[in-house]
């Protein structure tokens, strides 16, 4: 049976010659112990449930801070991955322009080398070519003086011949 502050103010003892009932005052007293015994068991549950409560929000907090102290640090890890990825994309493509710049130079290089190739083997071919008309001119040149030679002959030769045909032939020396 639970007993209120008020129930303890109100009640009254039954008063006999001597005072109160004392089994009466005993056995409200025992109820009292009873009652105070209850509630400060109560009181010591809800202090240790308190305390428990209390160790566990500490926990609770202090895993809370823990965590928003790990976000922080992955945001500032993640953004520094970010910084870094970025320059190291920002050197790989100065790289790639480079090698590019590079490869554009060593195909121009070897353009104006193969050009000049081009040119010398042109040159080349225009000496050889002015070698070789040259030499043809000078054989088609003795060719005509051979030619001529050979008129030249013929034509000494047909002039030759009605008189060898009217004068002695075993006289050899006896040209007019």
């Amino acid at each position: 049976m639970r007993i209120t502050p008020i129930e303890i103010q109100q009640h009254q003892f039954k008063t006999r010659l001597f005072g109160y009932d004392t089994t009466a005052v005993d056995s409200f007293l025992e109820m009292l112990a009873d009652e105070l015994e209850r509630l400060h068991k109560q009181n010591n549950e809800l202090k240790e449930s308190l305390a428990r409560t209390r160790i566990s929000l500490e926990q609770m907090r202090e895993r809370e801070k823990a965590l928003q102290e790990t976000l922080m640090t992955a945001h500032q890890v993640t953004e520094e991955l970010k910084t870094n990825a970025r320059k190291e994309a920002e050197i790989i493509i100065a790289e790639a322009h480079l090698e590019g710049e590079q490869a554009i130079r060593t195909a121009n290089d070897r353009r104006v080398q193969l050009l000049n190739e081009i040119q010398e083997i042109k040159r080349q071919k225009i000496s050889f070519e002015s070698g070789l008309r040259a030499l043809i001119e000078n054989h088609l040149k003795l060719m005509d003086l051979d030619m001529l030679q050979i008129e030249e002959d013929d034509y000494q030769a047909r002039l030759l011949q009605p008189l060898l045909n009217d004068e002695d032939i075993d006289d050899p020396l006896n040209f007019p």
